[in-house]
């Protein structure tokens, strides 16, 4: 039997991976900024998503850019 690489999965799992690692860094920075004080009490875990988008954003045109 002859196995080959599934293409479908490996672009899933880079996509699943990039929304986990995502969330994580998300939920991290919004701790660290709530228990360190530094963040307005209006603000909710949305506008640290927002802010971190902006940052996604940012590295990607870097990236684009630098090709």
């Amino acid at each position: 039997m002859i196995f080959g690489q599934d293409k479908a999965m490996e672009i899933l799992g880079e996509k699943v991976g990039y929304l986990f690692s995502y969330f994580l860094f998300t939920t991290i920075l919004f701790l660290i900024l709530v228990l360190l004080k530094k963040i307005p009490e209006t603000w909710s875990y949305a506008h640290i998503m927002g802010i971190t988008i902006l940052i996604a954003l940012i590295g990607s045109i870097i990236k684009i850019s630098l090709k």
